[in-house]
């Protein structure tokens, strides 16, 4: 029992894997973002208005994903696989080891929704080029969105309610 214990603790290990190719992954996405970037540079007086807000948009979106892969990558491997090294006047990493799972769940969350919003505002600026089936299912997949993000939150303020009240009442006896 344990070998057994002590192979399945060292397992999270395996876990590192996974989030060096997150990493990889934000690596390849800067290289989209920088051609990206290069096009929108390029063509920054010729496009109209819109396209070009559009393309701002996208950038917004890639910054996004971009941030929700660190906090996943680092959240989850200071809490799952090992303590980052960090010194305790240093301020750049503290957010990371006070990020519990709910919160990371929340974290998630909240930024699939912006995602979510940022895909919606660039559908609702060019709303005439899309089917009204699509637009109304785009509407209806960002409320599936913000209701499950407003429920995760509820349901993270009830877990702390609790929680705090149980210390309450653990130094009140």
């Amino acid at each position: 029992m344990r070998l057994l214990a002590r192979v399945i603790l060292a397992s999270r290990y395996l876990l590192a894997f996974f989030f060096i190719g997150l990493i990889a992954s934000l690596g390849l996405y800067a290289v989209r973002f920088g051609a990206k970037l290069w096009k929108l540079a390029q063509g920054v007086t010729e496009m109209a208005e819109d396209d070009f807000l559009i393309a701002v948009l996208h950038l917004v979106d890639a910054a996004l994903i971009a941030s929700l892969i660190v906090i996943v990558a680092l959240a989850s491997f200071d809490s799952l696989v090992a303590r980052l090294n960090r010194d305790e006047a240093d301020d750049d990493l503290r957010w990371v080891s006070s990020t519990d799972h709910s919160n990371l769940k929340i974290k998630v969350a909240t930024a699939i929704v912006a995602i979510s919003s940022i895909h919606l505002l660039q559908v609702f600026l060019k709303v005439e080029s899309y089917p009204e089936t699509a637009v109304f299912w785009q509407v209806v997949i960002h409320t599936v969105f913000v209701v499950g993000t407003v429920l995760l939150g509820l349901q993270d303020w009830i877990g702390r309610q609790a929680r705090n009240e149980r210390q309450d009442a653990g130094k009140a006896g």
